[in-house]
């Protein structure tokens, strides 16, 4: 997933959608604040660069570990 020169609010929405989960699933999963992410994906609050890069990575180990 690239995510230089994007929004991180766009890249979340697209890796949440990736995974098939809704925004409830999505915050279970990783322990987040059900507003805190709406926050996210809204734009209201900017999501830090490094939590953004460890879920995609936590994402895409999982997908290589089911293959």
């Amino acid at each position: 997933m690239d995510v230089q020169n994007r929004d991180n609010k766009d890249v979340l929405i697209e890796l949440r959608e990736s995974t098939g989960m809704t925004r409830r699933e999505f915050c279970d999963y990783f322990g987040i604040p059900y507003r805190t992410l709406q926050d996210w994906e809204l734009g209201n609050r900017k999501m830090p660069d490094y939590l953004l890069r460890l879920m995609i990575y936590k994402i895409n180990v999982e997908k290589l570990m089911k293959d």
